[in-house]
């Protein structure tokens, strides 16, 4: 097996056209005979690069509207034919094969066919079956054939024959690998499509295809090791350009997009800052810099190098308030000159802008892997409303406490369980997260706000599920509550009730629980 293949034959058939002339110019230019079919052989020919259609080489015309063109023996045996066995080189010479060394194929376009709604016959018509099948003969016979399967790959094989004359063992094995990846994530979206369609939320065999965006230095630990991948374009890290700063890490990520996630629940100018995936202090206001105050009021200190997310345009105003302490991300939709500008001076923080805040009424999927396998559950993309609500005490909650419920509850969706936050005037005055009790989450809640100065008295309470015991909405009741939102559920719930009735506070039932763990 010889190291260096060089390339006399190629076969060019792509969908995406980016770069197609030139690199065809520049194959044409070393005497490389171009093969090629329908559009890609008209825009060679158009551009002035010679090429013979693949129905001329082999003798056999397309049929079927096209849907066979490259399924034969003289371009299947050229590109899988083994140069270095002599019986594969007799049958290719007594059948007229021709070898074929550099295979250039990107498919059909099927996902964009899908992004934009098509009809499901269209979207059929744009399952690619003679691609697939040309990419992995190519890639399995790396040994002498190179494949590319995206323009990307190009200039590295263009600049292999400058420098070698044909292409490296080395840089086959690695497109042959990137060449299955793709077949691999085409035909995942091709069978999660089918899957939707035939209403199967999770199929026998479920199947995850993602594009690295990111190696990242470490995971959460020095230890470990991380990438990041994007799997599809809902708004958010993955689609964020990230305009200052040093690299994102492993944690960065994690936490800007739980940031990011929460701040989406709200339509009015909202402020969330996230701490180790948790929010410190969420807030909504008439605009976004009254958000940032109240938000940083909750929780000044875990704020201190803290994930930073708005819903709304970056201004300067605001830009000035969140640059007088120590953040690591700022995420938002946009950000105007002035905000970038003073920005500037913080070399260290890092600033993304999504171009959108994501629906956070989108469907999609959360996975968690566990040993040996992985779990899938649906987004937590469930919006309890007032309407549906329950009023289970005496007194009713009023329209101002409403409000604040709906808010709160909001935020409880996106903080560890157990979850209980104490909110106001819509912003959050305390927040407990991740203890193994709620009574604790409520104590830790209430000294939160009490240390930041906040006054608790008539604020709302919102519970993540509900309360096992009167316990933790009685700590609650002491710390300032005078109104509650839990899902409810308890085989205690009547004692839960008698203890706000006794109180005289008002609580409702959502019948909708938020857990995250």
């Amino acid at each position: 097996m010889t190291d260096i293949v060089t390339i006399r034959r190629a076969l060019i058939s792509v969908s995406d056209k980016t770069g197609l002339v030139e690199f065809a110019k520049a194959l044409a230019a070393k005497n490389v005979e171009i093969l090629s079919t329908g559009g890609s052989a008209k825009a060679l020919r158009d551009a002035g690069v010679k090429v013979k259609e693949v129905s001329d080489h082999t003798g056999f015309p397309e049929i079927l509207d096209g849907r066979v063109k490259t399924l034969v023996p003289q371009i299947h045996g050229g590109i899988l034919g083994r140069r270095d066995l002599t019986e594969h080189v007799a049958q290719m010479k007594a059948h007229d094969i021709a070898p074929i060394d550099l295979v250039a194929v990107n498919l059909y376009p099927f996902e964009a066919t899908v992004a934009r709604g098509a009809a499901f016959e269209d979207c059929v018509e744009n399952i690619d079956i003679g691609g697939p099948a040309l990419i992995r003969a190519a890639a399995k016979n790396h040994d002498f054939v190179a494949v590319l399967t995206q323009p990307e790959h190009y200039a590295r094989v263009l600049a292999e024959l400058a420098a070698h004359g044909g292409t490296t063992l080395a840089t086959r094995k690695a497109l042959a690998g990137a060449a299955y990846a793709r077949t691999s994530a085409y035909d995942s979206a091709i069978s999660s499509w089918f899957a939707a369609q035939n209403n199967e939320a999770y199929p026998a065999i479920f199947t995850v295809a993602g594009s690295l965006k990111q190696t990242l230095r470490y995971g959460e630990n020095p230890h470990q090791t991380a990438a990041f991948y994007s799997t599809t374009p809902r708004f958010g890290v993955a689609t964020a350009t990230q305009i200052q700063g040093k690299e994102l890490s492993y944690n960065n990520l994690n936490d800007t997009d739980a940031a990011f996630e929460c701040v989406a629940e709200f339509a009015d100018p909202t402020i969330v800052i996230v701490k180790h995936a948790n929010p410190c202090g969420v807030a909504t206001a008439a605009n976004i810099a009254d958000a940032w105050d109240a938000a940083l009021a909750c929780d000044s200190v875990s704020a201190f190098g803290g994930i930073v997310a708005l819903n709304r345009t970056l201004d300067a105003a605001t830009a000035t308030k969140i640059a007088s302490i120590f953040t690591e991300v700022i995420i938002a939709p946009d950000a105007s000159d002035e905000a970038k500008a003073i920005l500037e001076k913080k070399k260290n923080l890092r600033l993304l802008l999504t171009g959108g805040v994501p629906d956070a009424n989108d469907a999609g999927n959360t996975f968690k892997s566990i040993a040996g396998g992985f779990l899938v559950q649906g987004r937590d993309n469930g919006h309890s409303q007032p309407a549906d609500w329950k009023t289970v005490t005496k007194r009713a909650p009023t329209p101002s406490e409403i409000a604040d419920m709906v808010f709160a509850f909001r935020v409880c969706k996106h903080v560890k369980s157990n979850a209980i936050i104490y909110a106001k005037n819509g912003a959050t005055l305390g927040i407990g997260a991740g203890q193994m009790n709620r009574l604790d989450s409520a104590r830790i809640a209430a000294w939160r706000g009490q240390a930041a100065g906040l006054d608790l008295q008539n604020c709302v309470v919102a519970s993540d599920a509900f309360f096992p015991f009167a316990d933790g909405l009685q700590a609650a009741i002491a710390a300032g509550a005078s109104c509650v939102v839990q899902p409810g559920g308890s085989i205690r719930d009547a004692e839960v009730i008698a203890a706000a009735d006794e109180a005289g506070i008002a609580m409702v039932f959502t019948n909708m629980r938020h857990f995250r763990h």
